[in-house]
């Protein structure tokens, strides 16, 4: 099996060692994305709705160096920083993903990184 990173400058850049994405051929897997503007690599402000929006931004722009969509996923795993903003995400994500919606795992963890209250991975198929 080749892997292929798959970079852009369209979401924020990797600041460890990951890249934001690998493509195995069939599978694409998508590192975590929390709400970094690319343009000023800080956290957007306005709340969990803003940063929930600017993650599935990010993971868009991935998704779309792979040449692929939001309708490729087939698995989100989202990380919440407080399970009570659970609703609040749900709203925004709810209008980024089709029908049928992907997997989707949703867990509380003690903290993120840049001190972001939500980071959403992927991973998408080749149809």
């Amino acid at each position: 099996m080749t892997l292929r990173a798959i970079q852009t400058t369209n979401a924020p850049a990797a600041v460890a060692s990951y890249s934001q994405a690998i493509d195995t051929g069939q599978l694409v897997f998508l590192a975590g994305q929390v709400g970094l503007d690319p343009q000023t690599g800080e956290l957007v402000p306005g709340g969990i709705e803003a940063e929930a929006e600017r993650a599935l931004r990010n993971l868009m722009a991935v998704l779309a160096a792979a040449g692929l969509s939001m309708s490729d996923v087939v698995k989100t795993t989202c990380f919440l920083a407080d399970i009570n903003d659970f609703a609040a995400f749900n709203g925004v994500y709810s209008k980024f993903v089709g029908d049928p919606p992907p997997a989707r795992s949703t867990f509380a963890v003690a903290a993120l990184p840049r001190g972001a209250r939500v980071e959403i991975e992927a991973i998408a198929t080749r149809s």
